[in-house]
Protein backbone atom coordinates (compact mmCIF):
# COMPACT_ATOMS: atom_id res chain seq x y z
CA UNK A 1 0.00 0.00 0.00
CA UNK A 2 2.84 2.43 0.85
CA UNK A 3 4.25 2.23 -2.72
CA UNK A 4 1.13 3.09 -4.17
CA UNK A 5 0.88 6.13 -2.61
CA UNK A 6 3.88 7.35 -3.44
CA UNK A 7 3.46 6.41 -7.39
CA UNK A 8 0.39 8.04 -6.91
CA UNK A 9 2.03 11.39 -5.34
CA UNK A 10 4.81 11.20 -8.35
CA UNK A 11 1.92 10.91 -10.64
CA UNK A 12 0.06 14.31 -9.71
CA UNK A 13 3.79 15.97 -9.17
CA UNK A 14 4.15 15.04 -13.39
CA UNK A 15 1.00 15.92 -14.10
CA UNK A 16 1.54 19.57 -12.59
CA UNK A 17 4.81 19.86 -14.03
CA UNK A 18 3.42 19.28 -17.36
CA UNK A 19 0.39 21.29 -17.03
CA UNK A 20 3.31 23.84 -16.04
CA UNK A 21 5.29 23.52 -18.63
CA UNK A 22 2.47 23.80 -21.40
CA UNK A 23 1.25 26.99 -19.90
CA UNK A 24 4.77 28.22 -19.92
CA UNK A 25 5.29 27.05 -23.49
CA UNK A 26 1.93 28.52 -24.82
CA UNK A 27 2.73 32.09 -22.94
CA UNK A 28 5.88 31.79 -25.01
CA UNK A 29 4.16 31.57 -27.66
CA UNK A 30 1.72 34.36 -27.24
CA UNK A 31 4.42 36.79 -26.24
CA UNK A 32 6.49 35.87 -29.51
CA UNK A 33 3.74 37.05 -31.12
CA UNK A 34 2.57 39.97 -30.03
CA UNK A 35 6.12 41.15 -30.11
CA UNK A 36 6.17 40.54 -33.97
CA UNK A 37 3.30 42.32 -34.10
CA UNK A 38 4.32 45.25 -32.26
CA UNK A 39 7.37 44.70 -34.34
CA UNK A 40 5.59 45.37 -37.34
CA UNK A 41 4.01 48.79 -36.33
CA UNK A 42 7.53 50.09 -35.89
CA UNK A 43 8.56 52.64 -38.28
CA UNK A 44 11.49 51.92 -40.56
CA UNK A 45 14.71 53.69 -40.32
CA UNK A 46 17.49 53.08 -42.50
CA UNK A 47 15.97 49.72 -44.12
CA UNK A 48 15.21 48.47 -40.92
CA UNK A 49 13.01 48.71 -37.94
CA UNK A 50 13.37 51.45 -35.50
CA UNK A 51 14.29 48.74 -32.16
CA UNK A 52 16.11 46.43 -34.47
CA UNK A 53 18.40 49.21 -36.27
CA UNK A 54 18.54 50.31 -32.76
CA UNK A 55 20.32 47.39 -31.95
CA UNK A 56 22.38 47.45 -34.52
CA UNK A 57 23.41 50.60 -33.30
CA UNK A 58 24.32 49.56 -29.68
CA UNK A 59 26.41 46.80 -31.47
CA UNK A 60 28.17 49.04 -33.62
CA UNK A 61 29.07 51.49 -30.67
CA UNK A 62 30.42 48.80 -28.41
CA UNK A 63 32.64 46.87 -31.14
CA UNK A 64 33.82 50.42 -32.03
CA UNK A 65 35.34 50.82 -28.91
CA UNK A 66 36.52 47.65 -28.73
CA UNK A 67 38.55 48.21 -32.26
CA UNK A 68 42.23 48.48 -32.09
CA UNK A 69 44.21 48.76 -35.27
CA UNK A 70 47.17 47.27 -33.49
CA UNK A 71 44.63 44.00 -33.97
CA UNK A 72 46.09 42.27 -36.84
CA UNK A 73 43.94 39.48 -39.05
CA UNK A 74 46.11 36.95 -39.24
CA UNK A 75 47.83 36.35 -42.16
CA UNK A 76 48.93 33.11 -45.07
CA UNK A 77 51.68 32.23 -46.52
CA UNK A 78 50.86 32.58 -50.84
CA UNK A 79 50.65 29.01 -51.24
CA UNK A 80 47.01 28.85 -48.90
CA UNK A 81 46.14 31.59 -51.52
CA UNK A 82 43.24 30.24 -53.60
CA UNK A 83 43.74 30.60 -57.65
CA UNK A 84 40.44 31.24 -58.40
CA UNK A 85 38.91 33.64 -55.71
CA UNK A 86 34.99 33.63 -55.62
CA UNK A 87 33.02 36.77 -56.31
CA UNK A 88 30.68 38.01 -54.07
CA UNK A 89 28.68 40.22 -56.12
CA UNK A 90 28.87 42.35 -59.09
CA UNK A 91 26.57 45.82 -58.13
CA UNK A 92 28.68 48.74 -59.50
CA UNK A 93 30.14 46.57 -62.32
CA UNK A 94 27.54 46.21 -65.01
CA UNK A 95 28.40 49.41 -66.59
CA UNK A 96 28.87 48.79 -70.25
CA UNK A 97 30.34 51.89 -71.42
CA UNK A 98 32.63 51.68 -68.67
CA UNK A 99 36.33 52.47 -70.13
CA UNK A 100 39.30 51.22 -68.02
CA UNK A 101 41.45 52.98 -70.15
CA UNK A 102 39.81 56.79 -69.02
CA UNK A 103 39.24 55.56 -65.42
CA UNK A 104 40.66 58.21 -62.74
CA UNK A 105 40.57 57.92 -58.86
CA UNK A 106 38.70 60.71 -57.92
CA UNK A 107 39.39 61.92 -54.37
CA UNK A 108 36.93 64.75 -52.89
CA UNK A 109 38.59 66.28 -50.27
CA UNK A 110 37.23 68.51 -47.13
CA UNK A 111 37.36 71.62 -48.91
CA UNK A 112 35.66 70.35 -52.38
CA UNK A 113 38.09 70.50 -54.73
CA UNK A 114 38.76 66.89 -56.21
CA UNK A 115 42.08 65.35 -57.13
CA UNK A 116 42.43 63.17 -59.56
CA UNK A 117 44.63 60.06 -59.73
CA UNK A 118 45.72 57.36 -62.53
CA UNK A 119 46.46 53.93 -61.65
CA UNK A 120 49.84 54.12 -62.36
CA UNK A 121 50.52 57.17 -59.96
CA UNK A 122 49.03 54.74 -57.17
CA UNK A 123 51.49 51.94 -58.74
CA UNK A 124 54.43 54.50 -57.84
CA UNK A 125 53.46 54.06 -54.13
CA UNK A 126 54.75 51.49 -51.35
CA UNK A 127 53.57 47.80 -52.60
CA UNK A 128 51.84 45.85 -49.94
CA UNK A 129 50.24 42.48 -50.35
CA UNK A 130 48.10 40.68 -47.95
CA UNK A 131 47.34 37.03 -47.50
CA UNK A 132 44.11 36.81 -45.38
CA UNK A 133 40.65 34.76 -44.78
CA UNK A 134 38.12 36.98 -47.06
CA UNK A 135 34.91 36.50 -45.24
CA UNK A 136 31.26 36.85 -46.61
CA UNK A 137 27.72 37.63 -45.39
CA UNK A 138 26.63 35.07 -47.21
CA UNK A 139 28.34 32.67 -44.81
CA UNK A 140 31.66 31.18 -46.50
CA UNK A 141 35.19 32.60 -46.50
CA UNK A 142 38.28 31.98 -48.74
CA UNK A 143 42.19 32.72 -48.48
CA UNK A 144 42.74 35.61 -50.81
CA UNK A 145 45.97 37.06 -52.10
CA UNK A 146 45.74 40.68 -52.61
CA UNK A 147 48.04 43.64 -53.44
CA UNK A 148 48.08 47.29 -53.81
CA UNK A 149 48.70 50.36 -51.71
CA UNK A 150 48.01 50.90 -48.10
CA UNK A 151 45.00 53.19 -47.69
CA UNK A 152 47.00 55.01 -44.41
CA UNK A 153 50.35 55.39 -47.07
CA UNK A 154 47.74 57.22 -49.51
CA UNK A 155 46.31 59.83 -47.03
CA UNK A 156 49.84 60.19 -46.41
CA UNK A 157 51.21 60.87 -49.66
CA UNK A 158 48.19 63.14 -50.92
CA UNK A 159 48.73 65.15 -47.99
CA UNK A 160 44.64 64.30 -46.87
CA UNK A 161 45.57 64.81 -43.14
CA UNK A 162 42.56 67.20 -42.92
CA UNK A 163 40.34 64.47 -44.26
CA UNK A 164 41.95 61.49 -42.12
CA UNK A 165 41.04 63.56 -38.90
CA UNK A 166 37.18 62.89 -40.11
CA UNK A 167 35.25 59.64 -38.64
CA UNK A 168 34.17 58.71 -41.95
CA UNK A 169 35.08 57.11 -45.78
CA UNK A 170 32.57 57.04 -48.66
CA UNK A 171 33.19 54.90 -51.46
CA UNK A 172 31.24 54.74 -55.00
CA UNK A 173 31.18 52.89 -57.82
CA UNK A 174 31.87 55.01 -61.38
CA UNK A 175 28.03 53.92 -61.93
CA UNK A 176 27.20 55.16 -58.15
CA UNK A 177 25.09 51.69 -58.57
CA UNK A 178 27.01 50.53 -55.36
CA UNK A 179 28.68 52.58 -52.15
CA UNK A 180 29.86 51.88 -49.07
CA UNK A 181 30.69 54.06 -45.01
CA UNK A 182 33.30 52.68 -42.99
CA UNK A 183 34.71 54.18 -40.30
CA UNK A 184 38.14 56.23 -40.69
CA UNK A 185 39.57 53.83 -37.50
CA UNK A 186 39.48 50.89 -39.65
CA UNK A 187 40.17 52.45 -42.82
CA UNK A 188 43.74 53.34 -41.24
CA UNK A 189 43.90 49.57 -39.95
CA UNK A 190 47.58 48.62 -41.46
CA UNK A 191 46.18 45.58 -43.49
CA UNK A 192 43.39 47.91 -45.18
CA UNK A 193 44.62 48.42 -49.11
CA UNK A 194 43.86 49.81 -52.31
CA UNK A 195 44.38 46.68 -54.25
CA UNK A 196 45.17 46.57 -57.88
CA UNK A 197 46.01 42.82 -58.14
CA UNK A 198 44.70 39.81 -57.55
CA UNK A 199 47.32 36.66 -57.06
CA UNK A 200 50.18 39.10 -58.57
CA UNK A 201 48.33 39.65 -61.60
CA UNK A 202 45.76 42.73 -62.39
CA UNK A 203 42.62 42.38 -60.84
CA UNK A 204 40.32 41.11 -63.58
CA UNK A 205 37.10 42.56 -63.79
CA UNK A 206 34.81 40.99 -62.35
CA UNK A 207 36.85 41.54 -59.11
CA UNK A 208 36.99 44.63 -59.34
CA UNK A 209 39.35 46.02 -62.10
CA UNK A 210 41.39 48.49 -61.81
CA UNK A 211 41.17 49.40 -58.25
CA UNK A 212 38.76 48.20 -55.17
CA UNK A 213 38.54 47.84 -51.54
CA UNK A 214 40.47 45.13 -49.65
CA UNK A 215 39.94 45.63 -45.75
CA UNK A 216 40.62 42.16 -43.63
CA UNK A 217 38.64 43.58 -40.32
CA UNK A 218 35.13 43.80 -42.43
CA UNK A 219 32.99 41.41 -44.24
CA UNK A 220 32.93 41.19 -47.77
CA UNK A 221 29.69 43.59 -48.08
CA UNK A 222 32.44 46.16 -47.50
CA UNK A 223 35.45 45.60 -49.99
CA UNK A 224 33.88 47.65 -52.83
CA UNK A 225 35.32 46.63 -56.32
CA UNK A 226 35.59 49.39 -59.11
CA UNK A 227 36.23 52.24 -56.61
CA UNK A 228 35.01 55.56 -58.53
CA UNK A 229 35.34 58.38 -56.10
CA UNK A 230 36.05 58.63 -51.90
CA UNK A 231 35.24 61.09 -50.25
CA UNK A 232 35.16 61.97 -46.28
CA UNK A 233 32.66 63.32 -43.89
CA UNK A 234 31.60 63.16 -40.13
CA UNK A 235 28.58 61.88 -40.40
CA UNK A 236 27.80 58.36 -41.98
CA UNK A 237 27.81 58.15 -46.09
CA UNK A 238 25.45 56.50 -47.74
CA UNK A 239 25.92 52.67 -47.74
CA UNK A 240 24.34 50.04 -49.88
CA UNK A 241 23.40 47.18 -47.49
CA UNK A 242 22.82 49.60 -44.71
CA UNK A 243 20.02 51.07 -46.06
CA UNK A 244 18.56 47.50 -47.18
CA UNK A 245 18.71 46.59 -43.20
CA UNK A 246 21.83 45.39 -42.84
CA UNK A 247 24.57 46.59 -40.17
CA UNK A 248 26.69 49.46 -41.16
CA UNK A 249 29.60 48.36 -38.92
CA UNK A 250 30.23 45.30 -40.36
CA UNK A 251 32.80 44.53 -38.64
CA UNK A 252 33.96 40.85 -37.70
Amino acid sequence: MKEIIVDDKNARQYKRRSLIAFVVFFVMIGVAYASWAWLQHQPNVDGAKAPLRKGLEVNESLFSKLFSKDKLAKEYPVSAASKTPRVNGDLGLADSTFDAAKWKLHVIKSKGDTLLITLDELKKLPKQDIIFDFKCIEGWNQVTHWGGVRFSDFMKKYQLAPEQAMQYVGMVTPDSKYYVGIDMKSMLQPQTILSYEMNGASLPMNQGYPLRLIIPVKYGVKHIKRIGTISFANTKPRDYWAEKGYDYYTGH
